[in-house]
């Protein structure tokens, strides 16, 4: 029960994560309106960037359709009467460009389809549902046990990932959860290993993973079952909303979230730690823990989308990690996103941003000697604990678990071996990224500095200082040549014996037994 599909010649595997930057450069008056000219640039690589055109009413319609998301923004008010008076655009192009970095910087609103299609309409026109209802249409007339009771749009925000509310009529009553997604540029897997990590996750039946009931994989995507939980994951919990709503209207202005009581802190937090030293024991890299990735039944935490990292799409939180170069490695990626995870869990919000040095009043010091173990900058900069050391530490190590028996993923030995060179490929990836990133942070820096107003006063003054030197320079090497040559002439007048001047008048002498002539004029 597998579905085949050939992916499209030249088809390029594009990181959704990677930020997109956008830059007014110009406006230009047509007939009746004005188009804007923007340059919109793919991560750090003044290379990878192109231009697009858009008129007011563009963003006017981008406007309406991230409404939903309970955030008041920028977008600058419409003008009937004088929208074409110079003034007018100059004002207007800078209020857009607001709106643009506004929608841009905010981490959930940069990566919706709306937002990428606007300002990358070439990689973005795909119709994701369409394609991925053809694909479910293709597998439920290979197996007529399952039905798809409705589609739950906008659920998730990956965009190359759609979900499907299913029952199988064989048990009408339980209701599942299908996913169809791409797969990501982080495929390091040959088809044939990537069939097998599949299947093995199919078959591991642990307290703290998810358990997947079906998957199949083709050379572009795959197809995945798992159980549909009705109560949402522990950020819908924490956000305290309805896991069927659009993830935008959800989570971008959540009106009553709340952080957790510590003893679920501490039991959700160990629950999950159990659960990524599993996978970590048994070779298999995660690198996609976050609370929406988190289901919890009965008191008990299990992680979702376990096999993302097999399928090679990258992590919600890469452009964080990104930034800091001591996570290197697949523990210290799940470490990282496991202090993300522990400070929602604790504040009832995920961090404005990392590092993170001050921490809003908590009355669990425990969790915030954890927290400052993690996102704060020496952490950043020194390293961070490892999973086992984080499950030794007085927040987590006196929680009682219910299971007593080790927990173990038996991996066969190809499997493992070919897990392992994936996850070096993985690691190998991330550090050219974070080696260019770092460039240019550095070139960015002295470029700021060099434009700078102190620098360009400190110029100024150099330059002064060398044009005076200069000057004076000048003027003791025509003092010293007008001396050379004042004192040439007194004591070496003209002698040469071709001269056509006649003397005025000729003398002689004579000394040591030689006749000398001399001149005087």
């Amino acid at each position: 029960m597998s579905f085949r599909e050939k992916p499209a010649p030249g088809r390029l595997l594009l990181d959704d994560t990677v930020p997109l930057t956008a830059v007014i450069e110009a406006s230009q008056n047509l007939q009746s309106h004005t188009e804007y000219i923007i340059r919109v640039q793919r991560g750090v690589s003044s290379d990878n960037s192109w231009q697009v055109i858009r008129r007011y009413s563009d963003f006017d319609v981008l406007n309406s359709s991230l409404m939903v998301c309970g955030i008041s923004l920028p977008l600058p008010p419409k003008k009937l009467i004088g929208n074409m008076d110079r003034e007018f655009i100059a004002e207007r192009q800078r209020g857009l460009q607001t709106y643009l970095d506004s929608i841009t910087q905010h981490p959930l609103l940069c990566s919706s389809l709306t937002v990428k299609k606007f300002l990358d309409p070439n990689n973005y026109s795909a119709n994701y549902t369409e394609i991925a209802l053809q694909q479910v249409s293709m597998f439920f007339r290979s197996d007529l046990k399952w039905e798809v009771l409705e589609p739950l749009r906008d659920i998730g925000w990956r965009i190359r990932k759609k979900y499907f509310l299913i029952k199988n009529k064989e048990q009408p009553k339980e209701r599942y959860l299908l996913s169809w997604m791409d797969l990501g540029p982080d495929k390091f897997l040959s088809d044939k290993d990537l069939q097998s990590a599949m299947k093995l996750f199919t078959s591991l039946s642990t307290p703290y993973l998810c358990p997947l009931l079906f998957s199949s994989t083709s050379e572009s995507s795959a197809l995945l079952i798992r159980p549909f939980s009705e109560r949402g994951s522990l950020r819908d919990h924490i956000c305290k909303v309805k896991p069927r709503e659009s993830y935008l209207k959800k989570y971008c202005n959540p009106k009553k979230s709340q952080g957790l009581e510590l003893p679920h802190i501490k039991l959700y937090g160990r629950q999950i730690l159990e659960a990524l030293k599993l996978l970590q024991d048994g070779g298999v890299f995660y690198g996609h823990l976050h609370t929406s990735n988190v289901i919890v039944d009965e008191g008990v935490c299990r992680l979702m989308d376990v096999e993302n990292g097999m399928l090679g799409v990258p992590s919600a939180l890469r452009p964080a990690f990104t930034q800091l170069r001591k996570i290197n490695t697949t523990e210290s990626i799940d470490v990282f996103c496991f202090g993300h995870l522990l400070y929602e869990m604790t504040y009832g919000r995920p961090p404005d941003s990392v590092p993170v040095d001050q921490f809003p009043d908590a009355p669990y010091t425990a969790v915030v000697s954890v927290l400052q173990s993690i996102l704060s900058t020496e952490a950043c900069k020194s390293g961070m604990p490892t999973l086992s050391q984080l499950i030794q530490s007085p927040l987590f190590s006196d929680v009682r678990l219910q299971h007593s028996e080790k927990l173990q993923i038996k991996v066969p030995s190809r499997l493992k071996e070919a897990l392992k060179t994936a996850k070096e490929s993985l690691e190998k990836r991330l550090h050219e990224e974070q080696r260019l990133l770092h460039q240019h942070r550095r070139l960015t820096r002295a470029q700021s500095h060099h434009g700078s107003e102190e620098e360009r006063k400190r110029r100024k003054i150099l330059a002064r200082k060398k044009s005076r030197q200069s000057a004076y320079e000048n003027e003791e090497d025509v003092s010293v040549r007008n001396n050379n040559n004042s004192g040439s002439g007194a004591s070496s007048p003209p002698t040469c014996p071709s001269s056509p001047t006649p003397p005025s008048t000729t003398g002689s002498r004579t000394q040591g037994g030689k006749h000398l002539f001399y001149l005087t004029f």
